[in-house]
């Protein structure tokens, strides 16, 4: 059976100057990542982000501006309509998988955005993430 564009994969190059690749990979280990996973995760974190609505600048980063009184609900629905379309008749327990590895990622992103910002960072000896900017 010939694999289909979808799951066939393909290699992608990019340069980037030595200090980034040296500041990704060490990224990339903290979150225990190999670097082509690292890049991947935060490609599709970009995206999403500008996929979302309209952005912002503000202090280096993207942020997304919401109009919705209930931000992240309208993208909740979405993302339920995404999972329905792309599985056959999804149960609960289906619905949930897919939705919370999405919010896994993005508490994910968001962990390394705030590390990379030097706002946290994870403490080995306690066991968890400080703030480092206050």
């Amino acid at each position: 059976m010939a694999e289909s564009e979808e799951s066939t994969r393909v290699s992608v190059k990019t340069y980037v100057p030595q200090y980034q690749k040296s500041e990704w990979i060490s990224h990339a280990e903290s979150l225990n990542m190999s670097q082509a996973e690292f890049v991947r995760t935060m490609v599709q974190a970009g995206r999403r982000g500008f996929e979302q609505g309209t952005t912002s600048q503000q202090s280096g980063s993207v942020e997304v501006a919401s109009p919705d009184a209930t931000p992240g609900v309208n993208g909740l629905k979405t993302r339920i309509l995404e999972v329905i379309n792309s599985a056959e008749y999804p149960g609960w327990d289906g619905l949930l998988t897919e939705l919370s590895g999405n919010f896994e990622d993005r508490v994910e992103d968001a962990i390394a955005e705030l590390e990379a910002n030097n706002r946290i960072r994870y403490n080995p000896r306690n066991g968890g993430y400080e703030r480092v900017d206050e």
